[in-house]
């Protein structure tokens, strides 16, 4: 390794698995020291326990490197600030901050009830914003006292957060929701030396292997494993270190062995009458500027 991220400290929520394990290890073995955030809870966000994240943390000491273990709840106020905590109290420091905890609660629109709904958005979208928030807290602050930092966010979004996909709102418009939260922090934490970038990852995960099982199934002849998890992180890394110096604002996907810069809503085909157009002016001209206009990516999961 290159030591890349060498006298950084980076935070990864969701850590004890998956993607966020992925990440936190290729941290480390590019010489940060990390914090392993993770409650432990099943697929469906239900039950908890303290064994993933101590057994990625162990990974990482085992090899060599620095790592702690925080199990706190990053949707809450109170756990959000602890994460920040801990990183300044273990590593004296914080320069990255990877917010990559989810989980799902898959329904059709017509069968998803509210708990479903709230759970999602909670963990995803408010578990972006309230380490988000914490961590540009504490930037400000050391911008403020002359300590202009080099800070680092990537936040995770997701295929269905940019294109949808069938049988996940929920999932869908959360993960749109962080595309959104991106721009914006992107914009105002910029003057704290804050950088905020997205990814939209397409991995083997706990999430994924279920829903999409074929497609996610690794290779049995030994052949490159597209859908692995590991392929994902150098590209967190690169955007999580002082490499990335000057991107923000911006959504990759990745996967396998392709990143993608992803080019979001801009106007397309546009008309000006200059004066109120009646409805029936108003679906002709519509109609006019679709048929010039690009045809849409398909909603994952429609034929």
């Amino acid at each position: 390794m290159t030591g890349l991220c060498t006298g950084r400290v980076a935070v990864v929520t969701g850590a004890g698995r998956g993607l966020g394990r992925a990440h936190a290890l290729a941290f480390a073995a590019e010489g940060a020291q990390v914090v392993v955030n993770d409650l432990g809870v099943g697929l469906d966000g239900t039950g908890g326990a303290a064994g993933p994240a101590q057994r990625v943390v162990d990974e990482i000491r085992a090899f060599g490197g620095e790592a702690v273990a925080h199990g706190g709840d990053i949707a809450t106020a109170e756990g959000a600030a602890s994460l920040v905590a801990t990183a300044l109290e273990a590593f004296g420091r914080l320069d990255t901050l990877v917010n990559n905890a989810g989980f799902l609660r898959d329904r059709m629109l017509v069968n998803l009830d509210e708990e479903d709904w709230d759970a999602v958005m909670r963990v995803h979208l408010k578990g972006h914003f309230l380490p988000l928030k914490h961590a540009a807290a504490h930037w400000r602050a050391e911008a403020k006292a002359g300590r202009t930092p080099e800070a680092r966010v990537v936040n995770t979004s997701s295929g269905a957060g940019l294109l949808g996909s069938v049988g996940q709102g929920n999932y869908s418009a959360a993960k749109a929701g962080i595309v959104g939260l991106t721009l914006v922090a992107s914009a105002e934490l910029a003057r704290y030396g804050v950088q905020v970038n997205a990814i939209a990852p397409a991995a083997r995960t706990r999430m994924t292997e279920q829903t999409f099982a074929d497609t996610m199934a690794a290779p049995e002849d030994g052949a490159f494993d597209a859908m692995a998890p590991e392929n994902v992180s150098p590209l967190v890394v690169w955007l999580g270190s002082s490499a990335s110096a000057g991107v923000t604002g911006r959504v990759f996907e990745a996967e396998a062995g392709r990143i993608t810069v992803m080019e979001g809503w801009r106007p397309g085909p546009s008309a000006d009458k200059g004066a109120r157009w009646t409805p029936a002016e108003a679906g002709e001209s519509a109609l006019k500027l679709l048929a010039a206009a690009e045809t849409p990516q398909p909603v994952y999961g429609t034929r």
